[in-house]
């Protein structure tokens, strides 16, 4: 039987979640041997190779100029600080917990899209918007007993995120994705190789650690490329919340692989950003499918 367009996208959405949350997994397990820092350097230099072949096959590299835009500028930082801040926080803390948070960077995307851009955003979305962060204080839980400060690490790959993202709308349409996903990851090696002495210094690398950090590096190309296609198969409204499958990943491989299971404040917490996040979803639906019939009356009046 054939699949939908929409079914497909969901299916390309889930599987890319699920190359990102592999690889997470991975960066973890390595982490116990090596710093974060190497980690970031070895892999970056590996998906950086891939990822120039591929935008040189596709004709997408252009002039070094290009990065003298401010909008380009901002993205790159944006994922170097939010590379940078996940991967230090997810060393310290459980999978989950570092998932859970991440799940709020739509709802700042959009808070952001609000101040900065000046998008509508009803007080509806509003009201999610607060309560998505009111679960993301709930995981961290400033103040109780398990705090760990390394969470405030994925807040703010949060807020790094969401500027990358809203960078990225700023972007003029003609400057290739590809363009930008090359000299973003060569960004983000370069940061790797300049923090490897700063933490710690270089660690032996084993050939089997060698070959998982090359396994990270292809699975993180394998989950842009499935977000690429989902985002072209299907309806955005009804492919974005697959999103939130990578959460399921997230505590699924962090009682397998880390033996760590979630506690009522993840769970909790959890639970309200992805609601959240799905009610903002549905708002956004809403407002979408109003446009047009707003925009056909004045046609059909008198």
């Amino acid at each position: 039987m054939a699949l939908t367009p929409n079914i497909r996208g969901a299916l390309f959405m889930s599987l890319s979640m699920a190359g990102f949350t592999f690889n997470d997994s991975i960066i973890k397990l390595l982490t116990n041997d090596l710093s974060v820092a190497q980690v970031i350097f070895l892999r970056g230099l590996i998906a950086s190779l891939l990822i120039f072949l591929l935008a040189r096959q596709q004709r997408a590299l252009r002039p070094p100029r290009v990065l003298l835009n401010r909008w380009v500028a901002i993205r790159i930082l944006g994922e170097v600080g939010g590379t940078v801040t996940f991967l230090m926080g997810l060393a310290q803390i459980p999978l989950a917990n570092a998932s859970a948070i991440l799940q709020a960077l739509p709802l700042a995307v959009t808070m952001g899209a609000a101040l900065f851009l000046a998008e509508p955003v009803g007080w509806r979305r509003w009201g999610a918007i607060l309560a998505g962060f009111a679960g993301v204080m709930i995981i961290v839980r400033p103040g109780v007993e398990g705090f760990s400060p390394y969470s405030l690490m994925i807040v703010g790959t949060v807020v790094f995120a969401s500027a990358r993202d809203i960078a990225t709308r700023k972007i003029h349409a003609g400057i290739p994705s590809l363009y930008l996903s090359t000299v973003t990851a060569m960004a983000v090696t370069l940061a790797g190789l300049f923090l490897i002495w700063p933490m710690g210094g270089w660690n032996p690398v084993s050939a089997s650690e060698f070959g998982l950090i090359s396994l990270a590096a292809c699975l993180v190309l394998i989950g842009y490329q499935f977000i690429i296609m989902s985002m072209r198969e299907g309806e955005i409204s009804f492919v974005a919340p697959f999103r939130y499958t990578g959460f399921l990943w997230a505590v699924l491989l962090g009682m397998v692989v880390f033996g760590e299971f979630p506690d009522a404040f993840m769970i909790t917490g959890g639970a309200i950003v992805i609601g959240s996040g799905l009610y903002t979803l549905y708002r956004e639906r809403i407002k979408s499918s109003a446009k047009p019939a707003s925009r056909a009356a004045p046609r059909h009046s008198p």
